[in-house]
């Protein structure tokens, strides 16, 4: 059985055990809306109904009492499982699992190498990809996040930083096309994402302002923008901080701030006071608002 079942299982335990979602919830520390959403899934998984609903809370049905006395016989087990499954611990020790946007790696990884010099007994995994990893289910420990202020209510969420864009293109493509003036996009190439409905600011603001028929260059990857950018394929948006090392980028626009890129550290409640992960948390923190300080 997966790791998801088991999880479901143990919630409804809870749930036969309390009488009520808010009891279950306040006893396994999770918000009250993941205790309905778990027992609504093991119901969906079994086929059939395991608790009565009404105005008092949960009454566990026939086929819900043989299978929460089977969970309530193997509760201590389970706890110990999903302890080596998620990491509980007090070492900063064993595997961690780091994601974000695959346009951060470039400044993440070091950071990350950083942090497994000074923490041997631990083995980094870094997953980057544009979908959210489910860190409910145990697919990442720590995210890295960014955009709008993520939602999931078993998350906790913390501002990390705020980036500054900007639009950019090569020294080759300032020589040939000229300077860019604002509002004057006429004999000018421009790269963008693939994602016409994109709710990223700036590329919002690019969509809205700049003609389509000047936008000669599409990616579906951030990464790709950048590598276009770099090929000269156009202006298009880079980190302020990306493109500060790299000479052969040219500033064609400065910052606006409605093209930040607000970063958000998320962790999921359930682990976010072991040991390892509050190590990698403060470690962030510290290292990325000391580097947007300097």
């Amino acid at each position: 059985m997966t790791v998801e079942a088991w999880d479901e299982i143990r919630t409804s335990f809870h749930v036969a055990k309390m009488g009520t979602v808010s009891g279950a919830a306040e006893a396994l520390g999770v918000h009250h809306a993941t205790v309905i959403r778990h027992v609504d899934a093991l119901e969906a998984r079994l086929g059939t109904k395991l608790f009565q609903r009404h105005a008092r809370g949960y009454t566990p049905t026939e086929a819900g009492m043989d299978l929460l006395q089977v969970a309530a016989a193997t509760e201590d087990q389970f706890t110990q499982l999903v302890g080596r499954i998620r990491g509980r611990g007090s070492d900063v020790s064993g595997e961690l699992i780091v994601t974000s946007i695959p346009v951060l790696s470039p400044r993440l990884s070091p950071l990350l190498v950083e942090f497994s010099e000074a923490h041997p007994e631990i083995r980094i995994r870094f997953l980057t990809d544009q979908r959210l990893f489910k860190l409910e289910y145990g697919e990442a420990h720590v995210a890295i996040r960014a955009g709008t202020k993520p939602d999931q209510p078993d998350n906790i969420v913390q501002h990390l930083a705020d980036e500054d864009m900007a639009l950019y293109a090569t020294r080759a493509y300032v020589e040939s096309h000229g300077p860019l003036v604002e509002g004057e996009w006429d004999g000018h190439r421009f790269v963008t994402t693939d994602e016409m409905n994109s709710r990223v600011p700036f590329y919002r603001w690019m969509f809205e302002n700049v003609p389509g028929d000047l936008i000669t260059f599409r990616a579906s990857e951030q990464r790709s923008v950048h590598d276009g950018i770099l090929a000269g394929a156009g202006i298009g948006f880079v980190l302020v901080k990306d493109a500060e090392t790299n000479p052969d980028l040219v500033q064609m626009m400065p910052p606006k701030p409605e093209w930040n890129s607000r970063l958000w550290l998320v962790t999921h409640v359930d682990l976010h006071r072991t040991a390892k992960v509050q190590t990698m948390v403060k470690f962030l923190k510290e290292r990325i608002r000391n580097e947007m300080a300097a």
